[in-house]
């Protein structure tokens, strides 16, 4: 397979001093997305990401991949249309990634709208997947509820539809879309941080500076036919770099926070991810199973705090207890079950009226092309990020092709058929236990049956290379944290093949270590670290910053506690 062994440095010098011609600005799904639809189109491209892949929104969703089946309430049948199609997509590029999961939608005797009329929004979102969802819906009477879900609370219970989504690993997701990006030959620069916008004598954007945050390696220039400005909750301050001093400058985001928090399966064990309304404000939450964890989600209030200092306070995560007690009262929940929280921001576009609510606006994106040329995307949904990635490119091509800087022909990218790497070769019937089988006989026999399964599901095909490196260095076999499935191979496998950097990389988005282990991964980052160190040529001082980085993440997982 491809390697992805050429140093950041390498990376960072290797683009032409004539320039690209797309430069995507932002490493989450969206930007990744662009880069490999440009990159597949047969364009020169390089993302720029000034932190990690998915270090910001894309790694600190729901994790669903979904058609949105609330927006039904709002009528906004072309939304959930569009994200039925692409969920069904993304299932068959990434199978390993996005699988099917089970909704309950419980429907008590005070609810605002009667069982009948539920379930015929059900046959509307099977309609509107023109009947490809993972499997059509099933209506649960109440004594059916009691016998598939029995911690649900049953007081004066109608029914349930029981639905079809998808949940994913949004980090994971987003990587192998930067990934196979780079296979079609895009230039992926993570830790490079634009600085400045660069404008020709008419004004128009012609590409940007970088700084390297770290000061590692020396800033550069990097020309580029096009910018596409897609950096999330970052929008409006990567726009405020083409703006013309003396003008106007309008805001288009209107950014929310929204958490999680995780807790011990066996705390709350779960069969089937379960929509909640809560009992204050009525807004939509979900309970989902996660494994050996359980994970409840999510808020949804205006923020306009530090974009690098998102976190869980006390007041969101007893707002999610209440509600999963309303909901759970068997298994009553306290703040001592939790393990770890996760708070991110949603680059929403502003709408017009400001009196509209967080969770009323719209989830719809938006395309802006200045005057200067910058495109900007905002807005938008996971679920839909490969259309929208799709639609960017389009308008960059209409951009170079008025300017007269498109001399190449241009391909169909093709990224609705072409699978992300590690769904490369992945078992018409998706039989994950098949090719954890693969895994395991690639291993030699050194890996167990439940690790073996854990990269079969982490990494997809992938995941047989990784243990043929186990088969060669034993010693990589090693648990990471004693009793869990994750290993230190994973660790060498992220440097040398997945751009990892830092302990934080690997512990949060190249594994989810950070939000599963009881200790969320304290107690292996030093040896993360010396790994690392070894597989980057770091020296001490570098592990000791890293380690400390990677505490003072876990540590804002956890202030809520303190407050």
């Amino acid at each position: 397979m491809n390697s992805f062994m050429t140093t950041r440095s390498e990376r960072w010098n290797s683009i032409a001093d004539d320039g690209v011609d797309v430069l995507v600005v932002g490493g989450g799904i969206v930007g990744t997305g662009i880069a490999r639809d440009a990159a597949r189109r047969g364009l020169s491209v390089v993302l720029c990401e000034m932190d990690d892949l998915a270090y910001g929104t894309s790694s600190r969703s729901s994790k669903l991949v979904h058609g949105g089946l609330r927006y039904l309430e709002q009528y906004e049948f072309s939304m959930v249309f569009e994200s039925v199609s692409e969920r069904r997509t993304l299932m068959d590029l990434a199978p390993h990634l996005v699988n099917p999961l089970g909704f309950l939608f419980p429907v008590y005797q005070d609810a605002r709208k009667p069982l009948f009329l539920i379930n015929a929004g059900m046959w509307l979102y099977d309609g509107l997947a023109l009947f490809r969802a993972p499997r059509r819906h099933e209506n649960l009477k109440a004594d059916k509820v009691r016998e598939v879900e029995p911690l649900l609370d049953q007081r004066n219970l109608k029914g349930a539809p029981l639905y079809y989504d998808c949940s994913t690993d949004d980090a994971r997701l987003t990587l192998e879309t930067a990934l196979d990006a780079q296979l079609a030959g895009a230039t992926i620069l993570t830790r490079a941080k634009v600085t400045r916008l660069l404008k020709d004598e008419r004004g128009l954007v012609v590409g940007a500076r970088i700084e390297d945050p770290s000061g590692e390696l020396a800033s550069r220039e990097i020309r580029a036919g096009v910018v596409v400005n897609a950096t999330g909750p970052w929008t409006d301050d990567t726009r405020s770099m083409s703006h013309v001093p003396g003008e106007q400058f309008r805001a288009v985001l209107r950014r929310t926070k929204g958490i999680h928090v995780v807790v011990p399966a066996e705390k709350l064990p779960l069969n089937h991810a379960v929509v909640c309304f809560h009992p204050e404000d009525k807004r939509v939450l979900f309970a989902l199973p996660w494994g050996d964890r359980t994970y409840i989600g999510t808020t949804d209030t205006d923020y306009e705090g530090d974009l690098r200092d998102v976190a869980a306070t006390s007041e969101d995560v007893h707002y999610l207890l209440r509600a999963a007690a309303r909901y759970f009262p068997k298994n009553v929940l306290s703040a001592d079950d939790v393990i770890a929280t996760w708070a991110g921001l949603r680059p929403l576009v502003a709408p017009q009226d400001s009196s509209v609510g967080e969770s009323a606006v719209s989830r719809e994106h938006e395309i802006l092309v200045g005057r200067d040329g910058l495109i900007t995307i905002a807005g938008g949904k996971l679920t839909t990020y490969r259309k929208m990635a799709a639609e960017v490119v389009d308008q960059a091509l209409n951009w170079m092709r008025l300017g007269g800087k498109l001399q190449k022909t241009v391909r169909p990218a093709k990224t609705e058929t072409i699978p992300l790497p590690g769904g490369d070769g992945w078992p018409e019937d998706d039989n994950h236990d098949a090719v954890a089988a693969q895994v395991r006989e690639a291993s030699g026999g050194l890996l167990s049956q439940e690790t073996a399964r854990h990269l079969a599901d982490t990494y997809g095909m992938r995941a047989i290379p990784l243990a043929e490196s186990v088969r060669e260095t034993p010693a990589k076999a090693k648990p990471l944290v004693d009793g869990r499935p994750e290993i230190e191979g994973q660790v060498y496998w992220a440097a040398e093949q997945e751009l990892a950097l830092t302990v934080s990389d690997v512990l949060i988005r190249r594994t989810q270590l950070f939000y599963r282990d009881l200790d969320q991964g304290l107690g292996c980052a030093e040896r993360v670290a010396e790994i690392l160190s070894d597989s980057l040529s770091k020296d001490g001082r570098w592990r000791r910053a890293s380690v400390e980085e990677y505490r003072e993440e876990v540590d804002r997982s956890r202030r809520w506690r303190h407050e």
